[in-house]
């Protein structure tokens, strides 16, 4: 086993959800040998023409990465880890949201503007009915050029953004990516409804989270209105000239949004969980030119973190 390979145990929580047929002919090449070779690739940032031989062809590894981000293999993975932890009471359901820019490498650009063909529905072993089936996109993001492949220039240069939420463990719950200059605000209700974690036995995924911290980028109506619908707790400070201009009306301003000093401090957590994510060099610095293939990066470097938590 190499430096950074999957342990023996962290294979026996993945093996039982891994696809069993490449939907074409035959079987899959070895998964442990392939995951292993997209897991190091995910952690330097090599190439992928420059993988060591141990893991196989590169071509065989970057397809099975490929696919897997598109089909939404590495999210059903994170899920089913985050299902186990959440049935042993390991998760901490008091979250925080908040982003992070990921600079772009000059290779991530030049993606083709035609969208990319849609994937099967359903898993590839066929395991995605049923009350805890997770949903899948219709068809991978992009295809409408940069901004399409959640791409944007800024003042920060050739940026993407990588928005999420993580429990109280900091480890990361739901993952979006888009344009650098993107506001964090608009992607707060998406983040928060890409928290899925199914149940072990019968009933309902969870999506509901005790309580939601954010910082003042969140601080606006609609998020706040979003979070009473769901009957969440949130803490978000608000914002100076949102004060002033309640002040300024009076009795006409509303009461003040409640903030509770002790909840805040621990939103410190989801900014420790973007600092683990990247410790790994591919999520840290993005060099592939489609939007949801760097996901699917930054989804795998996710479900190591819940691994090995």
């Amino acid at each position: 086993m190499g430096r950074g390979d999957l342990t023996d145990a962290e294979w026996e929580r993945l093996r039982p959800f891994l696809p069993v047929s490449n939907g074409r002919c035959g079987r899959w090449r070895d998964h442990r040998q392939v995951i292993d070779g997209i897991l190091h690739r995910v952690r330097t940032g090599v190439h992928w023409r420059d993988l060591p031989e141990r893991f196989g062809p590169w071509k065989t590894v970057y397809e099975r990465h490929r696919l897997w981000s598109a089909d939404g293999t590495w999210e059903r993975l994170l899920q089913q880890v985050q299902a186990a932890a959440d049935a042993a009471g390991e998760i901490d359901w008091d979250i925080s949201v908040d982003s992070t820019i990921v600079r772009a490498h000059q290779h991530a650009a030049g993606a083709r503007t035609e969208p990319p063909s849609a994937p099967a529905k359903g898993g590839r072993d066929g395991r995605t009915s049923g009350r805890n089936a997770m949903a899948e996109p219709a068809r991978p993001a992009g295809g409408g050029g940069a901004g399409g492949e959640g791409l944007g220039r800024s003042r920060g240069g050739f940026t993407s953004k990588l928005h999420l939420s993580a429990d109280g463990w900091c480890r990361p719950l739901s993952l979006v990516v888009t344009p650098g200059p993107r506001a964090d605000c608009t992607q707060f209700q998406t983040v928060l409804a890409r928290i899925r974690v199914p149940r072990v036995g019968p009933g309902r995924p969870r999506t509901k989270p005790d309580s939601v911290a954010a910082d003042k980028g969140y601080s606006n109506g609609p998020c706040r209105a979003y979070l009473r619908r769901r009957g969440v707790r949130h803490t978000i400070p608000e914002k100076t000239d949102s004060r002033s201009a309640r002040l300024r009306k009076g009795s006409h301003g509303g009461r003040p949004p409640g903030f509770d000093e002790e909840r805040y401090k621990k939103r410190n957590t989801v900014e420790r969980a973007i600092n683990r994510l990247k410790q790994y060099r591919a999520v840290a610095t993005r060099y592939d030119k489609r939007g949801y293939v760097f996901l699917g990066a930054a989804t795998s470097a996710a479900l190591l973190i819940w691994l090995r938590s």
